[in-house]
């Protein structure tokens, strides 16, 4: 009599999201929450998760928003941010030699405020050996002008995303927005241009405001809203995209834990991003991860490739 063997929770979850982006787990680290990885590696086992998603890199250091730019709201938070960062050049050679010795993928958001510094920010991280693919920012609602035009329009999403592949041979990852009228249209257009993965949602365009004092908590008035809220519009999102488009989708917007995370698979997610809940729980990512992988090796349980995209609507 045959014995049964418990699949190798080691092996259970891998993902590939194709051209070479091969991840251990389907749950990496969302960009803009865990900044270049130093800090949160002391907290959180990296090598149990697919991978990090850096901060935004654009062409030049940039201070971002003046404060207040972070705020508490029900269910989430909201940010404005404004992509700070320490430019690419200083990331070449101050931040990536750290990734580097991370023993999980590594993924570049990339942010401009042209198409020529987006191509010029990926032609010289292309020089560089070891890291695994591009997450372009073309949807951040913090920033006036800039990457937020080009992510709600699908005309420039497409010139975008063909200028890039034609640079570049690494796995482009195109993060969309939810503040648009047809995000399964925009989609389709960084699909059709080359683009290898979807990331979505970024953050859903709010607003909080003290009644007290009659001002806005934010000093940009505005800002990004993320965490458990935004899960719902989350999740509709990537069923939207998922039935639209062939490419993989990393799903994101207000995973808490392990039960959220199944829901975007379900949805149509190849692998998901956790991003708010970093800054309440530093290891949430790595428990997710090994609550996925226990969950594919028990006995009879279906393979992630089958689970994903499973949703039962009849």
């Amino acid at each position: 009599m045959s014995q049964h063997r418990t699949p190798n929770p080691a092996t259970v979850a891998t993902v590939s999201l194709g051209r070479g982006l091969e991840l251990k787990s389907p749950v990496l680290l969302a960009s803009g929450t865990v900044s270049y990885g130093e800090e949160l590696s002391k907290l959180c086992d990296f090598s149990r998760i697919g991978g990090l998603v850096t901060k935004a890199i654009s062409l030049e250091p940039r201070p971002g928003n003046p404060p207040q730019r972070i705020a508490e709201t029900p269910s989430g938070m909201i940010n404005a941010i404004g992509l700070a960062n320490v430019g690419v050049e200083r990331f070449i050679a101050e931040k990536v030699p750290f990734l580097l010795t991370l023993d999980t993928a590594v993924i570049v958001n990339i942010a401009g405020r042209s198409i020529d510094d987006y191509c010029e920010v990926v032609s010289r991280l292309d020089r560089v050996e070891g890291l695994n693919g591009y997450e372009i920012n073309l949807s951040c609602p913090n920033v006036k002008g800039e990457c937020m035009i080009m992510g709600v329009n699908k005309e420039a999403t497409f010139e975008i995303v063909s200028e890039l592949r034609r640079i570049t041979n690494r796995h482009l990852m195109i993060k969309l927005t939810p503040n648009v009228t047809s995000i399964s249209s925009i989609a389709l257009a960084a699909e059709e241009a080359g683009a290898d993965s979807l990331s979505l949602i970024n953050t859903v365009v709010g607003m909080a405001i003290n009644h007290k004092t009659r001002r806005p908590l934010l000093k940009n008035i505005t800002g990004g809203l993320s965490g458990p809220a935004i899960k719902p519009i989350a999740l509709a999102k990537v069923w939207e995209v998922y039935n639209a488009v062939k490419i993989p989708i990393i799903g994101m917007g207000g995973i808490a834990g392990f039960d959220d995370a199944m829901e975007f698979l379900l949805a149509g997610s190849r692998a998901v991003q956790i991003g708010t809940m970093n800054f309440v729980y530093p290891d949430i990512s790595e428990k997710i991860a090994i609550a996925i992988e226990e969950y594919f090796a028990a006995p009879g349980a279906t393979s992630l490739k089958e689970y994903c995209g499973g949703l039962i609507t009849g």
